[in-house]
């Protein structure tokens, strides 16, 4: 189990196809628990700014979380504020999402690359 947390190094083979496909799954894993932290931030603030109920709260932070733009537009200071702010953090979050899960093929790929050249 350590072997598929930590990637291989260099002199190291490639792990097999199975122990791949766990480490593709713990990078999914880990992709939906930072997508659910998330949305439930944007719910939260979104309730307790723009008084949203929890159901628009979800359609708001969803929608930010997805890249489409918020559904109901915030009347108060603190809610622009919050929207604001979380927007922001959504795109940073959709970098961080892809990167994870994008980590495990690129370090495969290039690690296959790197083995086939020391032949």
């Amino acid at each position: 189990m350590k072997r598929l947390l930590n990637y291989e190094k260099r002199n190291q083979p490639l792990i097999p196809p199975h122990q791949f496909l766990i480490r593709l799954a713990h990078s999914g894993a880990i992709s939906l628990i930072l997508i659910a932290i998330s949305l439930l931030i944007g719910m939260a603030g979104y309730h307790r700014f723009e008084k949203l109920s929890w159901i628009d709260a979800f359609l708001n932070a969803s929608m930010l979380l997805g890249g489409m733009g918020p559904v109901d537009t915030p009347i108060t200071n603190g809610g622009k504020l919050f929207a604001g702010l979380y927007a922001l953090y959504c795109g940073l979050t959709v970098i961080v999402v892809t990167g994870v899960i994008l980590a495990p093929v690129v370090h495969r790929i290039l690690h296959k690359f790197h083995m086939e050249s020391e032949k």
